[in-house]
């Protein structure tokens, strides 16, 4: 696995991988996903052996006071694989100064189990120092 920071990955390989775990939301607009993708402040990519998007974690900050990491995508061939840590890995050593990380996750337990094993914490959870989090939902 190759991981590589700031790709610019083709429309069609990012229309594939977000196809592939069920974001069809994002699929159905490639226009609208390259403009979010190439307007992240950071974007760290993994690629097999053979070259082809396993991978991809995007993410936004000040460089000071907060990262918001916004998606963490791997292709479900390659789940359970380490995909997912090394992106995240990737993502928090590249901007480690920074004050406050944030990620915002399904409910799905596999995804709050993921959140947890790269070190996040539910905001309203004991260990998380007693924040809150809001979001004004799309629907």
């Amino acid at each position: 696995m190759e991981i590589a920071d700031d790709e610019v990955v083709p429309i069609k390989e990012l229309v594939e991988l977000y196809e592939s775990v069920g974001w069809l939301l994002y699929a159905a607009d490639p226009d609208a996903l390259a403009r979010a993708v190439d307007r992240s402040t950071y974007v760290v990519t993994a690629r097999d052996d053979d070259g082809r998007l396993i991978g991809l974690a995007r993410g936004l900050t000040d460089e000071v006071s907060v990262l918001y990491l916004q998606e963490v995508l791997v292709h479900p061939a390659h789940h359970r694989a380490g995909v997912g840590t090394a992106l995240v890995t990737r993502c928090l050593d590249t901007y480690g100064g920074v004050a406050q990380k944030v990620a915002l996750t399904g409910r799905e337990p596999e995804h709050r189990a993921f959140a947890r094993a790269v070190g996040f914490v539910a905001a309203d959870d004991e260990r998380g120092g007693g924040y809150q989090a809001f979001v004004r939902p799309l629907l």
